[in-house]
């Protein structure tokens, strides 16, 4: 007889069944020399010429070359370690990118060698759409089937939840909206009492964005609109509760980069700037919702293209702060970790989320994010890799 035992559940770390967390990001260039290459590595397949990849770069070589993403990466990669170690939690945390180094396959190899077999894995977007998850998860199953060909063992890879409603992700968005408030009153206080509040995300094709999420939530712009107008009614919502002004707002788009003839989500955040002008607005502050950092759409887009638009206009603005390596964040992620192992283990657990759509999904459903070409994705319901 085997004196084995089934493991107590109050044996067993907080965090089983995972032995590791994955921070699953874009990646971006770190010189000049990178920007290309880099370009080339997001446009794969679609056969755009390196000269058009030269001057798509030309935003990252306003800044030398380096997209800040990777060193946002490293700082939230030291927060969550500082906080789990905090936390007792003795679980590695590793970083793999999208699109430039340290790669994911390179990183999952890391990790399986060093022996890890159960991977939860947190990407750096919020929200439900292609490239916000599907994408990832397709990269994610990519990764696995170098490992399969190379012939090591295969780790199972899971995705925590969507967590653009998680307090962790809301709350320091407030305090940013809150900060930017008070810069606007230190010169004029209507401006900071009449400010809008313009919340910014990436535009996607509307048909991307029609058909994001699970097959119920189509419709109505998907579930990519519906979550970021209840994270905007979230933000707005807490900013009147804390300063009692009553701040009107609208949710409006940012970074365009596909073909004029296809349909965007829209407005344009340069384009509503205007439209806030020519109606009176006293001044603006764009609120990033749509992004966990401060990367080149950020640097880029708001913080030079449409803070020139208002200087232009001669409408006061700024622009609050992303969420980025905030410990509040960090601690969002450990209890979404935590949430996840303690389903797997198979104990009921409570979801903390806010607003009006609750908790998103753990595993994505058939059907959810379709991608116009079908390709493998992992850590889903349609895994090749359960």
């Amino acid at each position: 007889m085997s004196d084995q035992r089934v493991p107590d559940q109050r044996d067993l770390a907080p965090y089983a069944p995972y032995d590791a967390l994955l921070l699953l990001s874009f990646g971006g260039p770190e010189g000049p020399d990178d920007v290309v290459p880099f370009l080339e590595n997001v446009t794969r397949g679609r056969g755009i010429p390196k000269e058009r990849l030269k001057e798509v770069g030309r935003h990252y070589f306003m800044f030398g070359g380096v997209s800040p993403i990777n060193d946002q990466c490293r700082a939230l990669l030291a927060a969550l370690r500082e906080d789990f170690a905090g936390a007792g939690l003795d679980i590695p945390v590793h970083w793999g990118n999208r699109n430039w180094a340290p790669y994911l396959t390179d990183t999952l190899r890391e990790m399986v060698l060093d022996g890890r077999r159960r991977i939860a894995v947190l990407a750096t977007s919020a929200y439900a759409s292609y490239s916000g998850c599907r994408q990832y998860r397709e990269n994610l199953a990519d990764a696995l089937a170098t490992l399969e060909a190379e012939g090591l063992p295969l780790p199972r890879v899971d995705k925590l939840r969507h967590y653009f409603n998680h307090p962790g992700f809301i709350e320091p968005m407030v305090e940013g909206v809150l900060k930017s408030l008070d810069e606007l009153g230190d010169a004029d206080e209507p401006l900071r009492t009449g400010a809008h509040l313009a919340f910014t995300t990436h535009s996607i094709p509307e048909s991307a964005a029609d058909t994001s999420g699970p097959v119920h939530d189509h419709g109505e712009g998907g579930a990519y609109v519906k979550q970021h107008l209840d994270v905007a009614r979230l933000v707005a919502e807490a900013v009147r509760e804390r300063t009692g002004v009553d701040h009107p707002w609208q949710l409006v788009y940012q970074s365009r980069s596909g073909a004029p003839h296809i349909p965007w989500l829209e407005p344009d955040i340069c384009d509503h700037l205007e439209d806030l002008h020519k109606e009176g607005a006293p001044a603006v502050v764009m609120v990033p919702i749509g992004f966990v950092s401060d990367h080149m759409e950020v640097l880029y887009d708001l913080d030079t293209e449409a803070t020139a638009k208002a200087a232009e206009l001669g409408l006061p603005v700024r622009r609050s702060a992303t969420v980025g390596a905030d410990p509040r964040f960090a601690a969002a992620v450990r209890d979404l970790l935590l949430e996840r192992a303690a389903v797997e283990r198979g104990t009921r657990v409570e979801r903390c989320a806010l607003g009006a759509l609750g908790p998103s999904h753990d595993l994505c459903p058939i059907g959810c994010c379709p991608a116009r070409a079908e390709r493998p994705a992992a850590a889903g319901a349609d895994s090749p890799y359960a």
